[in-house]
């Protein structure tokens, strides 16, 4: 099966890159191998449009069986804590709105979007949390932000600048998607969520993105 996993930052993708076999270095992306499966590794950088650029990029070029967004995300349910990794069941948009429908639902399109069956059957018995996270172009750095997504999705557990972003993309091109995130920092729940969030690749441990592996496994 070839699988594509993309990531945003610089660090996610050295992160990424280090469970691959055999990497091979491409102008766009690496390729690899890993638990039997052929893998494609791209960079998207930071935002939607990056997101579903990049990713439209590569669909056209590789045709991907699924697709696999893994990174960091902000946890903003109650409980959350830095170093929870998140599957997300479901992607939605927090700061879209076209002056009609629901808040966050482009037109023409579900308000929500579901993750793969398949891919999420594959989380089954890891240590990690399942739920929405929902997506968009800020970085969320105080409560009345986190209260206003919380109101528009009282089940979100996490956000980020990028996963409803590949959600849509594979909607579109009917590829399987899902979004596998680790929780860097918890806005509105600490002092300075913004150091926590830079502090974070440097303390978190890099056994973390192997449960990647996992996932990929049990495929």
């Amino acid at each position: 099966m070839k699988i594509a996993i993309i990531v945003a930052l610089d660090a996610e993708f050295n992160l990424t890159r280090n469970i691959l076999e055999n990497p091979q270095e491409g102008p766009l992306y690496i390729t690899g191998r890993l638990a039997n499966h052929d893998i494609i590794l791209m960079q998207s950088g930071i935002g939607k449009v990056n997101a579903a650029s990049r990713l439209t990029t590569l669909i056209h070029l590789e045709h991907p069986d699924m697709v696999i967004n893994s990174g960091v995300a902000g946890g903003i349910a109650v409980g959350m804590r830095q170093g929870d990794i998140v599957a997300a069941t479901e992607c939605a948009y927090h700061d879209v709105w076209c002056g009609s429908g629901e808040r966050g639902q482009v037109q023409g399109l579900p308000l929500r979007f579901p993750a793969d069956s398949r891919l999420m059957k594959a989380t089954e018995n890891l240590d990690i949390k399942r739920g929405l996270i929902a997506t968009g172009d800020q970085f969320i750095d105080n409560i009345e932000t986190v209260e206003h997504i919380r109101r528009m999705y009282p089940d979100a557990l996490a956000c980020d600048m990028e996963s409803t972003a590949f959600a849509q993309v594979c909607h579109l091109h009917d590829t399987p998607f899902m979004a596998f995130r680790i929780v860097s920092d918890t806005p509105g729940m600490e002092h300075d969520n913004l150091n926590q969030y830079n502090n974070f690749f440097d303390e978190a441990p890099q056994q973390t993105f192997s449960l990647l592996r996992q996932i990929i496994s049990n495929l």
